[in-house]
Protein backbone atom coordinates (compact mmCIF):
# COMPACT_ATOMS: atom_id res chain seq x y z
CA UNK A 1 0.00 0.00 0.00
CA UNK A 2 1.78 3.14 -1.23
CA UNK A 3 -0.53 5.82 0.20
CA UNK A 4 -1.64 5.92 3.82
CA UNK A 5 -5.33 5.30 4.59
CA UNK A 6 -7.22 8.21 6.10
CA UNK A 7 -10.53 6.48 6.85
CA UNK A 8 -12.23 3.09 6.71
CA UNK A 9 -15.64 3.36 5.03
CA UNK A 10 -18.24 0.67 5.71
CA UNK A 11 -21.62 0.05 4.06
CA UNK A 12 -23.28 -2.41 6.45
CA UNK A 13 -26.49 -3.91 5.11
CA UNK A 14 -28.88 -6.56 6.37
CA UNK A 15 -27.08 -9.45 4.68
CA UNK A 16 -23.92 -7.96 3.15
CA UNK A 17 -21.01 -5.77 4.21
CA UNK A 18 -18.76 -3.70 1.97
CA UNK A 19 -15.61 -2.11 3.34
CA UNK A 20 -12.98 0.18 1.84
CA UNK A 21 -9.83 1.90 2.98
CA UNK A 22 -9.73 5.41 1.52
CA UNK A 23 -6.83 7.84 1.37
CA UNK A 24 -7.03 11.56 2.11
CA UNK A 25 -8.44 12.24 -1.36
CA UNK A 26 -11.10 9.52 -1.14
CA UNK A 27 -9.29 7.07 -3.41
CA UNK A 28 -9.71 3.34 -2.75
CA UNK A 29 -6.61 1.64 -1.30
CA UNK A 30 -8.18 -1.70 -0.30
CA UNK A 31 -11.57 -3.38 -0.40
CA UNK A 32 -13.42 -6.17 1.41
CA UNK A 33 -16.87 -7.68 0.82
CA UNK A 34 -18.64 -10.41 2.69
CA UNK A 35 -21.86 -12.00 3.92
CA UNK A 36 -21.40 -10.31 7.29
CA UNK A 37 -24.49 -8.16 7.36
CA UNK A 38 -26.69 -7.27 10.30
CA UNK A 39 -28.04 -10.81 10.71
CA UNK A 40 -24.59 -12.40 11.00
CA UNK A 41 -23.00 -9.56 12.97
CA UNK A 42 -25.64 -9.68 15.70
CA UNK A 43 -24.47 -13.19 16.56
CA UNK A 44 -20.74 -12.84 15.87
CA UNK A 45 -20.47 -9.34 17.35
CA UNK A 46 -20.21 -6.12 15.36
CA UNK A 47 -16.80 -5.19 16.70
CA UNK A 48 -15.35 -8.63 15.93
CA UNK A 49 -16.71 -8.63 12.37
CA UNK A 50 -15.45 -5.11 11.72
CA UNK A 51 -11.97 -5.79 13.09
CA UNK A 52 -11.67 -8.95 11.01
CA UNK A 53 -12.36 -7.03 7.82
CA UNK A 54 -10.05 -4.19 8.84
CA UNK A 55 -7.26 -6.66 9.61
CA UNK A 56 -7.71 -8.26 6.19
CA UNK A 57 -7.13 -4.83 4.66
CA UNK A 58 -4.17 -4.18 7.00
CA UNK A 59 -5.80 -1.12 8.49
CA UNK A 60 -3.82 0.65 11.24
CA UNK A 61 -5.11 0.08 14.77
CA UNK A 62 -5.96 3.78 15.18
CA UNK A 63 -7.69 4.27 11.81
CA UNK A 64 -11.12 5.90 12.24
CA UNK A 65 -14.19 4.21 10.76
CA UNK A 66 -17.37 5.70 9.30
CA UNK A 67 -20.37 3.42 8.75
CA UNK A 68 -23.76 3.68 7.08
CA UNK A 69 -26.64 1.23 6.84
CA UNK A 70 -28.23 -1.29 9.16
CA UNK A 71 -25.46 -1.23 11.77
CA UNK A 72 -27.20 1.94 12.94
CA UNK A 73 -30.68 0.38 13.16
CA UNK A 74 -32.52 -0.49 16.36
CA UNK A 75 -31.35 -4.10 15.90
CA UNK A 76 -27.81 -3.03 14.99
CA UNK A 77 -24.61 -2.13 16.80
CA UNK A 78 -25.99 1.09 18.23
CA UNK A 79 -29.07 2.96 17.10
CA UNK A 80 -28.37 6.12 15.13
CA UNK A 81 -31.70 7.94 15.52
CA UNK A 82 -33.49 8.89 12.33
CA UNK A 83 -33.27 12.44 11.03
CA UNK A 84 -36.69 13.74 10.02
CA UNK A 85 -37.23 15.05 6.51
CA UNK A 86 -37.08 17.65 5.14
CA UNK A 87 -33.38 17.77 6.00
CA UNK A 88 -30.24 19.14 4.31
CA UNK A 89 -27.96 16.30 3.21
CA UNK A 90 -24.91 17.88 4.90
CA UNK A 91 -26.80 18.10 8.19
CA UNK A 92 -27.71 14.40 7.95
CA UNK A 93 -24.05 13.48 7.60
CA UNK A 94 -23.08 15.69 10.53
CA UNK A 95 -25.52 13.72 12.68
CA UNK A 96 -23.27 10.64 12.71
CA UNK A 97 -23.09 9.20 16.23
CA UNK A 98 -20.00 7.73 17.88
CA UNK A 99 -19.96 4.08 18.99
CA UNK A 100 -19.07 4.09 22.70
CA UNK A 101 -16.53 1.80 24.35
CA UNK A 102 -14.24 1.41 21.33
CA UNK A 103 -10.59 2.39 21.03
CA UNK A 104 -11.15 3.53 17.45
CA UNK A 105 -13.20 6.56 16.47
CA UNK A 106 -16.20 4.75 14.95
CA UNK A 107 -19.24 6.72 13.80
CA UNK A 108 -22.52 5.68 12.20
CA UNK A 109 -24.48 7.90 9.83
CA UNK A 110 -28.18 8.19 10.76
CA UNK A 111 -31.02 7.14 8.52
CA UNK A 112 -34.01 9.23 7.45
CA UNK A 113 -37.61 9.21 8.63
CA UNK A 114 -40.67 10.58 6.87
CA UNK A 115 -43.39 11.01 9.46
CA UNK A 116 -46.32 11.90 7.21
CA UNK A 117 -49.57 10.39 8.49
CA UNK A 118 -50.48 8.94 5.09
CA UNK A 119 -46.96 8.12 3.89
CA UNK A 120 -44.66 7.06 6.77
CA UNK A 121 -41.31 5.80 5.54
CA UNK A 122 -37.71 5.18 6.58
CA UNK A 123 -34.33 4.57 4.96
CA UNK A 124 -30.84 3.60 6.08
CA UNK A 125 -27.84 3.67 3.77
CA UNK A 126 -29.47 5.37 0.82
CA UNK A 127 -29.04 8.79 2.46
CA UNK A 128 -25.27 8.27 2.22
CA UNK A 129 -25.54 7.33 -1.47
CA UNK A 130 -27.48 10.55 -2.01
CA UNK A 131 -24.64 12.52 -0.42
CA UNK A 132 -22.18 10.96 -2.87
CA UNK A 133 -24.34 11.05 -6.00
CA UNK A 134 -23.00 14.39 -7.21
CA UNK A 135 -26.36 16.16 -7.12
CA UNK A 136 -26.26 19.88 -7.95
CA UNK A 137 -26.60 22.10 -4.88
CA UNK A 138 -29.58 23.92 -6.36
CA UNK A 139 -32.76 22.86 -8.09
CA UNK A 140 -35.16 19.95 -7.74
CA UNK A 141 -33.88 16.44 -8.46
CA UNK A 142 -35.70 13.08 -8.54
CA UNK A 143 -33.50 10.12 -7.63
CA UNK A 144 -34.31 6.45 -8.29
CA UNK A 145 -32.41 3.94 -6.14
CA UNK A 146 -33.38 0.39 -7.18
CA UNK A 147 -33.01 -2.58 -4.88
CA UNK A 148 -34.94 -5.07 -2.79
CA UNK A 149 -36.78 -2.02 -1.46
CA UNK A 150 -36.42 0.63 -4.16
CA UNK A 151 -36.30 4.23 -2.99
CA UNK A 152 -37.48 7.27 -4.91
CA UNK A 153 -36.25 10.52 -3.41
CA UNK A 154 -36.88 14.20 -4.08
CA UNK A 155 -33.93 16.47 -3.29
CA UNK A 156 -34.70 20.19 -3.35
CA UNK A 157 -31.82 22.69 -3.13
CA UNK A 158 -29.55 20.22 -1.32
CA UNK A 159 -32.19 18.93 1.11
CA UNK A 160 -34.16 15.69 1.09
CA UNK A 161 -37.73 16.89 0.72
CA UNK A 162 -39.44 13.49 0.71
CA UNK A 163 -39.16 9.88 -0.39
CA UNK A 164 -41.05 6.67 -0.97
CA UNK A 165 -40.31 2.94 -0.94
CA UNK A 166 -41.42 0.41 -3.54
CA UNK A 167 -40.54 -3.19 -2.42
CA UNK A 168 -40.22 -4.35 -6.02
CA UNK A 169 -37.29 -6.73 -5.53
CA UNK A 170 -38.99 -8.35 -2.55
CA UNK A 171 -42.25 -8.72 -4.47
CA UNK A 172 -40.42 -10.46 -7.31
CA UNK A 173 -38.80 -12.86 -4.83
CA UNK A 174 -42.05 -13.62 -3.00
CA UNK A 175 -44.02 -14.16 -6.21
CA UNK A 176 -41.25 -16.26 -7.76
CA UNK A 177 -40.83 -18.56 -4.75
CA UNK A 178 -44.08 -18.53 -2.76
CA UNK A 179 -46.89 -18.05 -5.27
CA UNK A 180 -48.44 -20.02 -8.12
CA UNK A 181 -45.99 -18.24 -10.43
CA UNK A 182 -43.16 -20.39 -9.09
CA UNK A 183 -44.37 -23.17 -11.40
CA UNK A 184 -43.73 -20.88 -14.37
CA UNK A 185 -40.39 -19.40 -13.29
CA UNK A 186 -38.82 -22.62 -11.98
CA UNK A 187 -36.74 -23.18 -8.86
CA UNK A 188 -33.92 -20.86 -9.97
CA UNK A 189 -35.41 -17.88 -11.89
CA UNK A 190 -33.06 -16.89 -14.67
CA UNK A 191 -31.35 -13.48 -14.54
CA UNK A 192 -33.27 -10.98 -16.64
CA UNK A 193 -31.45 -8.99 -19.32
CA UNK A 194 -32.64 -5.57 -20.53
CA UNK A 195 -33.02 -6.57 -24.19
CA UNK A 196 -35.36 -9.48 -23.47
CA UNK A 197 -38.48 -8.97 -25.62
CA UNK A 198 -40.83 -10.10 -22.83
CA UNK A 199 -39.25 -7.62 -20.40
CA UNK A 200 -39.71 -4.79 -22.90
CA UNK A 201 -43.26 -5.68 -23.84
CA UNK A 202 -44.61 -6.00 -20.34
CA UNK A 203 -42.67 -3.11 -18.90
CA UNK A 204 -44.22 -0.89 -21.56
CA UNK A 205 -47.63 -2.41 -20.80
CA UNK A 206 -47.29 -1.56 -17.11
CA UNK A 207 -46.14 1.97 -17.92
CA UNK A 208 -49.05 2.54 -20.30
CA UNK A 209 -51.57 1.21 -17.79
CA UNK A 210 -50.27 3.47 -15.04
CA UNK A 211 -48.76 0.80 -12.84
CA UNK A 212 -51.85 -1.37 -12.26
CA UNK A 213 -50.13 -4.74 -12.62
CA UNK A 214 -52.11 -7.00 -10.29
CA UNK A 215 -54.54 -8.03 -13.04
CA UNK A 216 -51.59 -9.01 -15.27
CA UNK A 217 -49.71 -11.24 -12.82
CA UNK A 218 -51.69 -14.45 -13.19
CA UNK A 219 -51.30 -14.17 -16.95
CA UNK A 220 -47.65 -15.18 -16.43
CA UNK A 221 -48.90 -18.58 -15.26
CA UNK A 222 -51.61 -18.78 -17.90
CA UNK A 223 -49.13 -17.99 -20.68
CA UNK A 224 -47.00 -20.91 -19.55
CA UNK A 225 -49.98 -23.26 -19.73
CA UNK A 226 -51.57 -21.97 -22.93
CA UNK A 227 -48.78 -20.32 -24.93
CA UNK A 228 -45.71 -22.33 -23.90
CA UNK A 229 -44.05 -19.32 -22.20
CA UNK A 230 -40.59 -20.52 -21.14
CA UNK A 231 -39.21 -20.02 -17.63
CA UNK A 232 -36.62 -17.42 -18.71
CA UNK A 233 -39.27 -15.36 -20.47
CA UNK A 234 -41.69 -15.78 -17.56
CA UNK A 235 -39.07 -14.23 -15.24
CA UNK A 236 -38.50 -11.40 -17.71
CA UNK A 237 -42.24 -10.80 -18.03
CA UNK A 238 -42.70 -10.63 -14.26
CA UNK A 239 -39.71 -8.32 -13.89
CA UNK A 240 -40.99 -6.02 -16.62
CA UNK A 241 -44.43 -5.81 -15.06
CA UNK A 242 -43.12 -5.04 -11.57
CA UNK A 243 -40.44 -2.53 -12.60
CA UNK A 244 -42.77 -0.80 -15.06
CA UNK A 245 -45.46 -0.66 -12.40
CA UNK A 246 -43.05 0.85 -9.88
CA UNK A 247 -41.88 3.54 -12.28
CA UNK A 248 -45.41 4.48 -13.35
CA UNK A 249 -46.50 4.75 -9.71
CA UNK A 250 -43.42 6.72 -8.65
CA UNK A 251 -43.77 9.21 -11.51
CA UNK A 252 -47.34 9.97 -10.47
CA UNK A 253 -46.11 10.79 -6.97
CA UNK A 254 -42.92 12.57 -8.02
CA UNK A 255 -43.28 14.30 -11.42
CA UNK A 256 -39.87 14.68 -13.02
CA UNK A 257 -40.28 17.68 -15.32
CA UNK A 258 -37.40 18.44 -17.68
CA UNK A 259 -34.55 17.35 -15.41
CA UNK A 260 -33.01 13.89 -15.81
CA UNK A 261 -33.85 11.14 -13.36
CA UNK A 262 -30.74 10.31 -11.33
CA UNK A 263 -30.42 6.51 -11.26
CA UNK A 264 -28.18 5.33 -8.41
CA UNK A 265 -27.49 1.64 -8.90
CA UNK A 266 -25.06 -0.94 -10.18
CA UNK A 267 -24.92 -4.18 -12.11
CA UNK A 268 -27.80 -5.94 -13.84
CA UNK A 269 -30.51 -4.23 -11.80
CA UNK A 270 -29.32 -0.76 -12.77
CA UNK A 271 -29.32 -1.84 -16.41
CA UNK A 272 -32.94 -3.02 -16.16
CA UNK A 273 -34.06 0.22 -14.52
CA UNK A 274 -32.11 2.29 -17.01
CA UNK A 275 -33.89 0.56 -19.89
CA UNK A 276 -37.29 0.90 -18.19
CA UNK A 277 -36.82 4.61 -17.44
CA UNK A 278 -35.89 5.23 -21.06
CA UNK A 279 -39.04 3.34 -22.12
CA UNK A 280 -40.93 5.83 -19.97
CA UNK A 281 -39.45 8.62 -22.11
CA UNK A 282 -37.12 9.94 -19.43
CA UNK A 283 -33.57 11.22 -19.63
CA UNK A 284 -31.42 9.23 -17.20
CA UNK A 285 -28.17 10.15 -15.44
CA UNK A 286 -26.61 7.00 -14.04
CA UNK A 287 -24.46 6.97 -10.90
CA UNK A 288 -22.69 3.81 -9.75
CA UNK A 289 -23.98 2.85 -6.30
CA UNK A 290 -20.58 1.77 -4.98
CA UNK A 291 -18.97 5.03 -6.08
CA UNK A 292 -21.83 7.01 -4.51
CA UNK A 293 -21.74 5.31 -1.12
CA UNK A 294 -17.95 5.62 -0.89
CA UNK A 295 -18.15 9.32 -1.75
CA UNK A 296 -20.97 9.81 0.77
CA UNK A 297 -19.06 8.05 3.55
CA UNK A 298 -15.95 10.11 2.75
CA UNK A 299 -18.07 13.28 2.92
CA UNK A 300 -19.48 12.16 6.28
CA UNK A 301 -15.96 11.64 7.62
CA UNK A 302 -15.00 15.15 6.54
CA UNK A 303 -18.17 16.68 7.96
CA UNK A 304 -17.39 15.08 11.33
CA UNK A 305 -13.70 16.03 11.41
CA UNK A 306 -12.52 12.42 11.22
CA UNK A 307 -9.97 12.91 8.43
CA UNK A 308 -6.58 14.36 9.34
CA UNK A 309 -6.17 17.95 8.30
CA UNK A 310 -9.92 18.52 7.98
CA UNK A 311 -11.78 20.61 10.51
CA UNK A 312 -15.33 19.78 11.44
CA UNK A 313 -17.82 21.79 9.42
CA UNK A 314 -19.98 24.31 11.21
Amino acid sequence: MNASPAIAAIDWGTTRLRAWLLDGAGRVLAEQRGDDGLITAREAGFSAVLERHLAAMRAPATLPVVICGMAGSRQGWIEAPYVDVPAPIDAILRGAIRVPGTTRDIRIVPGLAQRLADAPDVMRGEETQLAGAGLPATGRHVVCMPGTHSKWVVVDNGAVAGFGTWPTGELFSVLATHSILRHSLGEQPAPVIPDNAQFHRWCRQALEEGGDVSSRLFAVRAAGLLQDLKADDAAARLSGLLIGGEIASALRRYPVGDAPVVLVGSGALAALYGAALEMAGLVVRQVDADVAVRAGLFAAARQNGMIAGKEQSA
